[in-house]
């Protein structure tokens, strides 16, 4: 009996919040990689994505959204998706809808 080994690689990305800019952002293959936002008061205002397309397709604007909402649910915020990734990736991700500021 053989016996056969599979070995997985994985690349693990770290993204890291910037207050003072209000961004959260990674950088892959030298490529800046961001989503920015506005607060008010204890709502983030989710306001826009950018992948730059060299990197693109890889799930980089999903690990930055998800870092976003991992942040603002830890912190008890709500969340306003003004860029429509954002909003693209809620649709994805009901689980996170209960974030969303009422109207």
């Amino acid at each position: 009996m053989s016996t056969r080994q599979c070995q997985a690689v994985y690349s693990i990305r770290m993204v890291t919040h910037h207050p003072e800019t209000q961004s959260f952002d990674l950088t892959v293959d030298g490529q800046h990689c961001y989503v920015r936002y506005v607060m008010n008061g204890p709502v983030m205002a989710l306001t826009s994505t950018q992948v730059p397309a060299a990197v693109g397709g890889r799930g980089i604007a999903a690990e930055l959204v998800k870092a976003a909402l991992d942040y603002a649910s830890a912190q008890q915020l709500k969340i306003q998706p003004v860029c429509s990734y954002v909003v693209t990736y809620l649709q994805r991700h009901p689980e996170y809808q209960t974030l969303v500021a009422a109207h």
